[in-house]
């Protein structure tokens, strides 16, 4: 995977698990992060309550380690390396957020309008 779409990829995580945390939790911490990734460093500040800033480690350490190129969606690939306990509470987290972002998107879309 290239340095740009693991970038993409880190932004995303970022964005569902802040969306989520922001939504759902109390204690939130600012945290700074930093992977390095194909020999260059990629620095994300993140604002997540403990619980949340240790599954999002945890993701990106899974992302870190895909040996697939082109990197599939976690959901559909073949070799699911996340332990069955951190997916549900990953997938439980990007659904929410999911869904959450697309209602943002309609009540954008309707604010412009009128």
């Amino acid at each position: 995977m290239t340095t740009d779409k693991f970038e993409g990829e880190v932004k995303i995580l970022k964005k569902f698990f802040e969306l989520h945390c922001h939504d759902n939790h109390n204690n939130l911490k600012y945290h700074c992060k930093q992977l390095k990734y194909n020999n260059e460093k990629i620095t994300t500040e993140l604002e997540l309550c403990d619980d949340c800033i240790e599954l999002i480690h945890y993701s990106f350490d899974r992302l870190l380690e895909c040996p697939l190129d082109p990197k599939p969606r976690c959901r559909t690939c073949p070799n699911p390396c996340y332990e069955k306990s951190e997916w549900k509470k990953v997938a439980k987290l990007m659904k929410y957020s999911g869904i959450q972002l697309g209602i943002l998107k309609i009540k954008k879309f309707f604010r412009i309008k009128i």
